[in-house]
């Protein structure tokens, strides 16, 4: 019997490792080994994160199939620019922001704030620079548009958005497909219809064809 697909998921800012754990269960449901890539999100540099990343896809059996929820996503897309002969199968990301997040550099204006944040952070979220996909390997964006979340205590979102990030944070020229879901920033990691999306993609390279 074959082995099932290897999936590794990358978490966000703030990770209690809930939400990765019930991804991770849930996706074993349909079919998928995922292992939950941990990093020292608010501590390390992008350099030891992607190290560290890249040791954890070779210990995989290829190709893997990479999940990033939020920041995580930012990571996933930094590893594979700067590691582009790893053995990637698909990819999916969930909520993140890649043209930057609004949210976040409102709270930076918090005193105090910065201690919540750490040298990743603050170059991936704070400091947008311009993203395109050029990679072979598919990817699929899903974005939420419950705007009941973090973000709306420190700054009125541009609608639609999923309390955190906006859908426009979200557009990754390039990306095969980009999905808008009802769901909220932390409520997607619960969510059945972002599961069945992300097994979807990672099973077709495509989301299901259901409006």
């Amino acid at each position: 019997m074959p082995e099932p697909p290897a999936v590794l998921a990358a978490h966000g800012l703030w990770n209690t490792g809930l939400e990765a754990m019930l991804l991770r269960q849930r996706l074993a449901h349909r079919g998928f080994s995922v292992r939950q890539f941990h990093y020292r999100s608010m501590t390390a540099t992008l350099a030891e994160v992607v190290a560290e990343f890249s040791a954890a896809v070779l210990d995989l059996p290829p190709p893997v199939h990479l999940i990033g929820h939020s920041l995580g996503g930012l990571v996933v897309l930094r590893l594979i620019d700067l590691k582009p002969a790893l053995p990637i199968g698909r990819v999916v990301l969930l909520g993140a922001p890649v043209n930057g997040s609004a949210a976040a550099r409102s709270f930076m204006r918090i005193p105090g704030a910065s201690f919540l944040f750490g040298p990743l952070a603050d170059a991936e979220l704070l400091r947008p620079e311009p993203r395109v996909w050029r990679h072979p390997f598919e990817i699929g964006v899903i974005a939420g548009s419950n705007p009941i979340s973090f973000g709306h205590l420190f700054n009125q979102l541009p609608e639609p958005n999923d309390g955190t990030v906006t859908v426009d944070e979200t557009r990754l020229e390039g990306a095969t497909e980009h999905r808008v879901l009802p769901v909220s920033h932390t409520g997607m990691m619960f969510a059945d219809s972002v599961v069945s999306e992300t097994a979807e993609f990672l099973a077709s390279g495509h989301f299901s064809r259901a409006a």
